[in-house]
């Protein structure tokens, strides 16, 4: 036995193997099908096969069929696959994903056919120890810049420079797929490069919590504690996690405390501004708040363009058309991530299957991913949106209240609850403190009113109606 237990002993190459661990993947697997779904699970995971462990670094490798698959689960689920590992085997520190052999026969036959870059090797692992476990492909090089994220993307670059940046700590704020974490890998590696001794932390929220209950069950605290506040780069991402956990709160607070007060630098990304972060303890949202709060704003048409032509430059072999160019930015409009997907699944099926790209072929094999991306907005959503808006308390949404400066704002929301949601009047009722549908009517009517008579308050809904696309 070794000293982290029996679960491993060693193969012919002298890397450490795990025995047990090999057990340990139907569970593992069990359990992304639950979280993942099963459609999901089934058309990327199911072929995923375990490989190996090595103890010695905390790795476990699978093995997929593809190249093209390897990197795909990869980018899309590498946390999930290590978050789901560790909950079995929590000397697990990495998970990583390989083509495996019939990857190679299948290369061999479609040789006369190559495939698009998209299904290269990734690249190599940068030669500065601070950079390994990063993504040279999520670098400010290949982040589109336009109006709608031009002030995150250049309060990153500064945050990387050598110089101390202006504000710190800095905040990052978009719905999901908008491009927070690209920005946070960049950031990390060009600061690595600038600072090539530096301590860089890249790791989730959730990540965070986990390997938090982690220490305290384990008596490890000491060292958790240690290993965080030596990080001269701390990159925590979807803040959003933390929400309701009382003691992870104040183990983040502590940490931005002892960073801030030693000068280090710190960049937190979320789904929602800290105002509307409900369920955060007031201290750690005044931290938050004290640098520079950057919004990522929904992708504007001509920057959906842009990010389909420079992805397309990398693949001189395929020839998309303009229509179907068109036709991705038109369909997919909530965000970057989704945009990428369906160009992937597009190209990725016309090179395995020898087709054409055309917009025949977009429409039939996108028509799931087109209904799927019309985005849904809730009444909790419009009710979060207006309060930020007008500067309220979400709870005045459900109050008795019907001062001017709270009834307006509620019957905005009520309004925008009809126009934008599939909800009946009784339901929307329901969610605005049991109110009558009567007054739900009435609510809707006066807006409808208002938005022809004041143009000031026209302005002021359309301006939610944004916020909420975004």
């Amino acid at each position: 036995m070794t000293e982290s237990g029996n679960w491993h002993g060693h193969n012919a190459k002298g890397g450490a193997v795990s025995g047990d661990a090999a057990t340990l993947w139907p569970r593992v697997a069990e359990g992304l099908r639950r979280d993942l779904g099963v459609r999901t699970f089934d058309h990327w995971l199911k072929p995923v096969r375990f490989a190996d462990y090595c103890a010695m670094s905390g790795v476990v490798t699978l093995e997929t069929v593809s190249r093209f698959s390897a990197n795909w689960i990869n980018e899309r689920f590498g946390d999930r696959l290590e978050l789901a590992w560790r909950q079995q085997l929590p000397t697990v520190r990495g998970v990583t994903v390989r083509g495996g052999a019939a990857a190679d026969d299948r290369a061999t036959v479609l040789a006369a056919s190559p495939l698009p870059s998209f299904d290269a090797p990734p690249p190599a692992p940068a030669a500065n120890p601070a950079l390994l476990g990063f993504d040279p492909r999520l670098s400010f090089d290949r982040f589109v810049v336009a109006r709608s994220n031009i002030l995150a993307a250049n309060a990153a670059r500064r945050m990387a420079m050598v110089e101390a940046p202006q504000f710190n700590p800095l905040y990052l704020c978009s719905g999901t797929g908008q491009g927070k974490t690209h920005l946070l890998q960049a950031m990390a590696q060009d600061y690595a490069a600038a600072h090539p001794t530096a301590n860089i932390i890249l790791m989730s929220a959730e990540k965070f919590m986990l390997e938090f209950v982690g220490a305290m069950r384990g008596g490890d605290m000491m060292a958790f504690k240690a290993r965080l506040r030596a990080a001269d780069l701390l990159l925590l991402d979807d803040l959003q996690f933390v929400i309701g956990k009382n003691s992870t709160q104040e183990e983040l607070l502590h940490t931005i405390d002892d960073l801030m007060t030693a000068g280090k630098r710190l960049v937190v990304t979320a789904d929602r501004p800290p105002a509307m972060l409900d369920g955060v303890e007031a201290r750690l949202l005044s931290r938050l708040s004290g640098g520079l709060v950057a919004d990522i704003e929904a992708p504007e048409d001509d920057l959906r363009e842009r990010i389909i032509r420079q992805r397309l430059t990398a693949m001189p072999m395929v020839d998309v058309p303009d229509n179907v160019v068109a036709y991705l930015v038109k369909h997919f409009t909530r965000n970057i991530r989704e945009l990428e997907g369906a160009l992937n699944k597009l190209l990725a099926y016309a090179a395995l299957t020898g087709t054409t790209v055309d917009i025949a072929l977009a429409e039939d094999r996108l028509a799931e991913n087109v209904r799927t991306a019309r985005p849904r907005i809730t009444i909790d959503e419009i009710q979060r949106a207006v309060c930020a808006h007008y500067r309220l308390d979400k709870s005045e949404m459900s109050s008795k209240r019907r001062v001017r400066a709270v009834a307006r704002p509620r019957q905005v929301a009520m309004y925008l609850a009809k126009e934008l949601t599939p909800r009946s009047y009784p339901e929307i009722g329901r969610r605005f403190g049991g109110r009558d549908h009567s007054t739900v009517i009435h609510a809707v009517r006066t807006v409808e009113a208002l938005r022809v008579a004041d143009s000031e308050l026209d302005a002021e809904i359309a301006a939610i109606r944004r916020a909420l696309n975004n």
